[in-house]
């Protein structure tokens, strides 16, 4: 998938489905989602298992900003890359520059903040947008290009 088209298959979804919360997208889209331990280093990963699509999600991480964005970043990978199997790095993967992992970040970031969110923090300093969402600055920066 282009990048540049990535923005209008999120606002697609978010029409279609009447909601921009990934677990609900995903439910619509028979998106398996399953919190269970994980590798300390992995905070989730998608996974097509016998034709089903699957979302593992680190049951151990309780910052739940940031497994929404991991929801939202694997849920970019099972529908942009459904045959590919990916994993989400705790501390890694928004810094990645691998074509499919830089799609699903950039899913993440038009799925996760809005135009309206912008809007509304139009006069904070990225460091404040950050800490009052909860969003890291890496997928900010990725919705701002």
């Amino acid at each position: 998938m282009n990048n540049i088209r990535i923005p209008k298959l999120v606002s697609f979804l978010k029409r279609k489905y009447g909601t921009d919360d990934p677990e609900e997208i995903a439910d619509y889209l028979g998106v398996t989602i399953i919190r269970m331990p994980l590798e300390d280093v992995v905070a989730g990963f998608y996974k097509l298992l016998k034709r089903r699509k699957y979302i593992f999600l680190n049951s151990d991480i309780d910052d739940d900003v940031f497994l929404r964005v991991v929801l939202a970043h694997e849920l970019g990978h099972a529908i942009m890359h459904p045959k590919e199997n990916c994993t989400f790095m705790k501390s890694k993967t928004l810094l990645l520059t691998s074509r499919i992992e830089k799609q699903a970040n950039i899913f993440a970031a038009y799925l996760l903040i809005d135009d309206d969110m912008l809007e509304e923090f139009s006069g904070y300093t990225e460091e404040q947008f950050c800490n009052c969402t909860g969003f890291p600055s890496e997928l900010l920066d990725l919705r701002l290009v």
